[in-house]
């Protein structure tokens, strides 16, 4: 049994709908993780997990136990908010204990938490001064002490390193995997950063004007996107979309986009079945590189020659930007590769890993 449920969630504000029929479980220890565009929703359904709102329709369970008429303080949960929300009139050990100190645990067991938690985070030093003496990591590791020495069943975070620069996102990141993998608490996670969702989740949940549209792993998300909208989300820079139009002929199901045509590894029924129709081509931009960089596991890989309208150096490699059919399109290349805006040249198609979506429902076609 799964130890978070989450069954057929509905929230309304008045007449709008802003959670439409959310269900999700996840099992003891998971680290789930709510993507998705500002106004998705997905700060509204970890709210209603925390009890900070009610829910119009459904259920929440918490370890077998539904959870929906219980006060915040009855469900065993700790929240870290965006704003870190300390004390600034209260030290840094003040503000981790403080919850302890309402919960009316002796002072001997808040200070030996606080000292443990202090260590786990590595903020023994900060102990004696105030949030305003604090970086906004500093500030953040205490945030995150205040809930991790509660213990609870269920750890919430509501997009914590958006006020964070660059790098202190990236290493807080690395920092809360640490913790997950340390202490192996159930934690949902909220953030509109698709990488931050990509590294830290076994459970990635995208959502879409309050709708669920995908639930998985990060592989299943990324590799088998549910629709386009999941595809276009998912990954930086976003995944090739381009219309095309299949056809079928000799045996051979290819997908034509303007004027090239690219046969089809191993088609599926659905495929063959849509031949002569239009379909949504898509294919992620690692996925159609230099010659020289083709992987060399791929089954079918095609090589199509490639007006290059932009050159995008990132240092590692290098992002090129062309035309297929009537659409821009990008290929990821090594940095090495000698290449310049007005230069023609070969890019190698990982057949492999092409997606192909209905135009017209925008579902992925199996």
């Amino acid at each position: 049994m799964a130890f978070l449920e989450i069954r057929d969630l509905r929230k309304s504000f008045h007449e709008v709908d802003v959670l439409k029929g959310i269900d999700i479980a996840i099992d003891e220890g998971g680290f789930l993780v709510l993507v998705g565009p500002s106004g998705c929703g997905k700060s509204t359904l970890l709210n209603t997990i925390a009890g900070l709102e009610t829910i119009t329709a459904g259920e929440i369970r918490i370890n077998g136990r539904p959870v929906n008429d219980l006060h915040p303080s009855q469900r065993d949960i700790a929240m870290v908010f965006q704003s870190y929300a300390l004390y600034p009139n209260m030290n840094v050990a003040e503000n981790i204990a403080f919850g302890l100190e309402m919960r009316g645990i002796p002072r001997p067991e808040r200070e030996k938490a606080v000292a443990r938690v202090a260590d786990m985070l590595q903020i023994d030093h900060l102990l004696k001064r105030r949030p305003g003496q604090l970086s906004g990591g500093q500030r953040q590791r205490v945030a995150m002490g205040r809930a991790l020495v509660r213990e609870p069943q269920v750890f919430l975070f509501d997009e914590p390193l958006s006020n964070l620069d660059a790098k202190l996102r990236v290493d807080m990141r690395t920092e809360i995997k640490k913790l997950h993998q340390a202490l192996g608490t159930t934690i949902v996670y909220v953030t509109h950063d698709q990488i931050e969702a990509m590294t830290l989740a076994t459970q990635i949940a995208v959502l879409k004007d309050g709708i669920l549209q995908q639930v998985g792993t990060p592989d299943q998300v990324y590799a088998s996107p549910a629709n386009v909208f999941v595809a276009d989300f998912m990954g930086s820079p976003t995944m090739n979309l381009v219309p095309g139009n299949l056809k079928s002929a000799n045996g051979t199901t290819s997908v034509r986009i303007g004027a090239v045509d690219l046969p089809i590894a191993e088609p599926s029924e659905a495929l063959r079945a849509r031949a002569g129709q239009d379909v949504v081509f898509g294919v992620r931009p690692e996925d159609v590189t230099d010659v020289a960089s083709a992987d060399r596991s791929a089954r079918y890989v095609e090589t199509v020659d490639c007006n290059i309208d932009v050159v995008e150096p990132t240092g590692a490699d290098k992002f090129v930007v062309t035309r297929l059919g009537e659409k821009e399109f990008t290929a990821r290349v090594r940095s090495s590769e000698r290449i310049a805006p007005g230069d023609r040249v070969p890019l190698a198609f990982n057949m492999d890993k092409v997606h192909f979506f209905d135009p017209q429902t925008e579902m992925r076609i199996n």
